[in-house]
């Protein structure tokens, strides 16, 4: 019996054994296969795994104003979020906290939820625990952040409360929707392709606004793998735009209101400085339902630009020598049947001059096939010597180039030379359109227009400017420069102007050209739906501002709806001091004062008024005038027209506007009366005349 049970107990020692053999020759196999015989292949993947390099991203440079104002730039932002299941959880410290924790929630942002909300809310997810992180906040900034970690509870260590923060970036736009088609978006992707432009100058410029990517090493160091930055990221250009937030403020507003009251599809408006090129404003309107949003840049996308083409005709007739003296008639007449044009604005004759006043489609037409209708596609040809179909580069997303037929010499070709000649079977962005305008104003300097201004670094100082550049150091001469100049004022100022009725100003004196085209059907036919255009300069005797206004739909004519945009955007500069001193804008037929005497200048009573009655002992002490006077306005009621007597100018706009009236004002000096008396009710966008004296 003993033998048995340790022959038993033997067998079971060499089962162990021959076990802990294999095993053993198992471990030594592997070993010997793995240090040895597959040695450079494991070495190779420890090497992988340490020199594995991961995208450091480029901080997105900064999209800034021509005063250096943020237009657009990245920010942190923060998701707060509480982890109930942290290992160290305190939830006797939570209970005895959570009423203070919850009013201070309620009053950290009240909108969301109020204290008892919030208790019930907290208490739910701590008891259930339905999920082990529960969001608190998203979309907080770090002031925000830091707010909310000193409040009760939330005030201790991450262990024992779960409070902690997802950062992310965020692209944000100060302003809101100002400018913001020109200024363009994002990807929103950032962890993998990083954040690049998909539209406007953000996808224009976006090589120079997305940086450089750095590069994330692994190393070993004696406990752990960790990141080790081996290049840094090199980040993007601020680019400084020569965008004026002033400016555009009051383009998009005007334009708004004029889309608004004409029920208009769309409108676009773009305001340059002639003698720079640089686009200080630039809106896209589009109609959503029953409001205007920023929409498509119709600025840069090709349009049959209708009658506003009619002077950059006659740029080519004058440099051409098609046409003289500009008051030498000619035989127009209101039917030309052979190329089956009717002219509404027609006469027995007109003069160069009156063809641009009174917008004469048979009168242009007539000039260009004097020289070019033997050649039509010479026309084309002309335009491009002048450098009319070359890229403007202007930094605006989505430009494109005019599109203008290359022409035979059939009767077709000599057809559609007329059409083109007074803006149809044309498609030309508005900014093309603009910048021969300005060359106009700009005695024949075409100069580029562009939107951006300089480029910098984050710290440090200006990298490069971006300089004016001309596309033709002249378009056309300084002498006819000033024909034209004179023509596009008659359209305006002249007795038979097409803009007369709409878009004189009694403070700033506006040139420019009416234009009206019909859109195109599918089916190639005209509908009666139009475009209604208006582009022009301002002050007429020294142009400091070109623009062009496009508008589709609109339910008035082109001056009536366009023109009065560009009117009210030239009235609201003036008002606001934008457009310099005003006695340069004043006409020279205006006779100026006489200079006085010192002796005369004491003898005349000085006035000062104020609404601030706190303000006199100031005014009597710094500018030594013990007797002056006081005029305070009434206090302003709730509703009705602000009474604004006693106000300056600017201070009577400013009031106005506010409530929504249009201003127009007479003379100098302080207000001293006002058509729409004060108190009494008025529709917004009323038209109110003050009365100015000194």
């Amino acid at each position: 019996m003993k033998n048995s049970n340790k022959q038993h107990i033997l067998v079971r020692y060499l089962i162990v054994i021959g076990m802990i053999l294999l095993l053993a020759t198992m471990i030594v196999y592997n070993m010997v296969n793995i240090s040895v015989v597959h040695a450079q292949q494991w070495n190779d993947k420890a090497d992988s795994i340490l020199t594995r390099e991961t995208k450091l991203e480029p901080e997105r440079g900064k999209i800034l104003s021509d005063n250096g104002s943020v237009l657009a730039a990245n920010l942190n932002f923060y998701t707060a979020r509480i982890d109930w299941k942290v290992e160290r959880f305190k939830g006797k410290e939570f209970k005895e906290n959570l009423d203070a924790l919850c009013d201070s929630l309620e009053a950290f942002m009240p909108s969301k939820r109020t204290a008892a909300e919030w208790k019930k809310e907290l208490t739910e997810q701590f008891e259930a625990k339905k999920s082990s992180v529960y969001p608190l906040f998203t979309g907080l900034t770090h002031s925000q952040f830091v707010r909310l970690k000193s409040f009760p509870f939330l005030e201790l260590n991450r262990n024992y409360n779960g409070f902690y923060s997802d950062p992310y970036v965020k692209r944000v736009k100060p302003f809101g929707s100002m400018a913001a088609r020109s200024i363009g978006n994002i990807s929103e992707e950032v962890r993998h392709e990083g954040q690049h432009g998909r539209s406007g100058l953000e996808m224009a410029l976006d090589s120079l606004l997305y940086g450089v990517p750095g590069v994330n090493r692994r190393i070993q160091l004696t406990n752990k793998i960790v990141d080790w930055e081996s290049t840094p990221a090199v980040p993007g250009y601020d680019i400084t735009t020569t965008i004026n937030v002033q400016m555009q403020d009051i383009v998009e507003n005007e334009l708004y209101k004029i889309c608004k009251e004409t029920d208009a599809e769309w409108g676009t408006c773009v305001l340059m400085e002639v003698a720079t090129g640089e686009i200080k404003a630039i809106s896209n309107l589009e109609r959503d339902g029953g409001d205007y949003y920023e929409g498509v840049n119709n600025a840069v996308l090709g349009y049959e630009p209708g009658s506003v083409m009619k002077p950059i005709s006659m740029m080519v007739a004058l440099e051409d020598g098609i046409v003289g003296d500009i008051n030498t008639p000619i035989p127009t007449g209101s039917v030309w049947s052979e190329y089956e044009i009717y002219d509404p604005h027609g006469a027995s004759a007109l003069s160069p001059r009156q063809i641009i006043e009174m917008s004469s489609n048979i009168g242009m037409a007539k000039l260009i096939v004097k020289k070019y209708g033997s050649n039509p596609g010479g026309f084309r040809e002309r335009l491009e010597q002048l450098g009319f179909f070359e890229p403007f580069n202007s930094g605006i997303g989505g430009e494109q180039e005019p599109i203008i037929a290359k022409l035979g010499n059939t009767k077709a070709d000599k057809v559609a030379l007329t059409r083109m000649a007074y803006g149809y079977t044309t498609l030309i962005p508005p900014l093309h359109t603009l910048a021969i305008y300005n060359a106009i104003a700009n005695d024949g300097k075409y100069v580029r227009p562009h939107l951006v201004k300089k480029l910098s670094r984050p710290g440090s100082n200006v990298d490069s400017i971006v300089p004016v550049t001309y596309i033709r150091q002249q378009v056309c001469s300084p002498e006819n420069a000033e024909k034209l100049r004179t023509m596009l004022h008659d359209v305006v100022w002249g007795s038979r102007g097409t803009a007369r009725k709409w878009v004189q100003d009694e403070n700033v004196e506006i040139a420019g050209k009416t234009g009206t085209a019909y859109t195109v059907r599918r089916d190639g036919t005209y509908s009666e739906q139009k475009r209604l255009a208006f582009c022009g300069f301002f002050p007429y005797k020294a142009p400091q501002y070109s623009c062009i206004v496009l508008m589709l739909g609109a339910n008035r004519g082109a001056a009536a709806s366009s023109g009065m945009v560009l009117r009210n955007v030239a009235a609201k500069m003036y008002a606001r001091g934008l457009l310099g001193a005003n006695d340069n804008l004043d006409d020279s037929s205006t006779p100026k004062r006489e200079a006085k005497s010192k002796t005369a200048y004491e003898k005349v009573p000085t006035l000062y008024s104020t609404n601030n009655i706190s303000r006199i002992d100031k005014v009597k002490s710094y500018i030594g005038s013990p007797n002056a006077k006081i005029f305070s306005s009434k206090p302003q009621g709730t509703s009705g027209v602000p009474d604004v007597h006693g106000m300056n100018i600017r201070e009577a706009v400013y009031c106005l506007e506010k409530v929504g009236l249009n201003v127009r004002f007479k003379g100098a000096g302080r207000v001293v009366g006002q058509s729409l008396s004060a108190g009494s009710s008025f529709n917004r966008g009323a038209l109110i005349t003050l009365a100015l004296s000194s």
